[in-house]
């Protein structure tokens, strides 16, 4: 079933956006709680790229067998081949064993980096971007968030994702929101389905994209990101998808200083939303929307086929 939500504070002004998006996730745990998504956007460091890995899969953590050492070795290699690329590591944190932030100054191509380190074995990139930073691990909203201490996070936006376990196996490289690889701050989450997404996977391959999951999200990343490294601005990018990807969705794309919207032509995902002069948040459940605006609002169920883009 799952559940999907967005939030946005216009006019550049920063929010609370961790705490609101917990808030509004855990408002839906019951379209899933197997693994829980979230994606910020914060305000950026002159010349800092943020980077997010995985390490291991959570389940391998205190199961012995020499995890902890493998941890420490691929953290040794994620330091190497920033360093050999020209990087300098100004920071590292660490909010869960398998789990790292880092903070690196790197001038260069991000391709190259991303596939040097998708090449460590055991090393997932979840993230790369000057403002996006994506969290995704195994539980619901509040114990995830309380895991990576979300309620402190303050931003422009942000998007996230409830995920109920249908096909794919139940693991952080499986939960969304998916980043647009290799491509800086642009990162969708989606419910639905699409039908032609091998064929179209395939035709992104061979155009040079590189997948790092079989999830059908991941394709709808890379296509807006694709669209948009052409120069295809993202509203009409969102409207060319409705054409190009067929089944049925409504997904939420974030990049670094926009949020758009799309729906297929049948709506048979839902989406209600509500907006304002300064902020506008988005769920699949009216019920969510009321979790941080409790007071009487009027909302608003987008229609088959609509597309919308908001600036912060």
């Amino acid at each position: 079933m799952c559940g999907i939500a967005g939030i946005i504070h216009r006019g550049k002004e920063t929010g609370r956006i961790g705490d609101e998006l917990t808030k509004i996730l855990q408002a839906m745990r019951h379209r899933g709680a197997d693994s829980t998504g979230f994606a910020f956007y914060g305000e950026p460091r002159e010349g800092e790229l943020v980077l997010r890995l995985i390490l291991a899969e959570q389940a391998a953590v205190g199961s012995g067998f020499g995890v902890l050492e493998r941890m420490t070795e691929r953290d040794t290699a994620v330091r190497e081949r920033v360093e050999l690329l020209g990087g300098v590591i100004a920071a590292v944190e660490e909010p869960r064993q398998y789990a790292r932030l880092y903070r690196i100054n790197y001038g260069g191509e991000l391709r190259r980096l991303a596939d040097l380190i998708e090449e460590i074995e055991g090393v997932k990139i979840l993230s790369m971007g000057s403002r996006l930073e994506l969290i995704k691990d195994l539980g619901d909203a509040q114990n995830v968030s309380g895991q990576y201490q979300l309620d402190q996070f303050t931003g422009t936006h942000a998007i996230g994702h409830v995920r109920m376990t249908t096909e794919s196996d139940v693991d952080i490289r499986s939960a969304h929101p998916y980043w647009a690889y290799p491509f800086s701050d642009i990162c969708v989450v989606h419910n639905g389905q699409l039908t032609n997404y091998w064929s179209k996977r395939r035709d992104m391959e061979r155009a040079g994209h590189r997948f790092v999951s079989d999830c059908d999200s991941e394709l709808i990343a890379v296509y807006v990101a694709d669209k948009m490294n052409r120069g295809v601005s993202l509203e009409a990018s969102l409207h060319d998808s409705i054409e190009d990807l067929d089944g049925v969705f409504t997904y939420l794309v974030a990049t670094a200083d926009q949020l758009g919207m799309a729906k297929d032509t049948m709506a048979a995902k839902p989406m209600v939303l509500f907006e304002s002069d300064d902020f506008i948040v988005m769920a699949s459940e009216e019920a969510a929307i009321r979790s941080v605006i409790p007071h009487e609002v009027d909302t608003v169920d987008p229609y088959a086929g609509e597309v919308r883009v908001w600036h912060n």
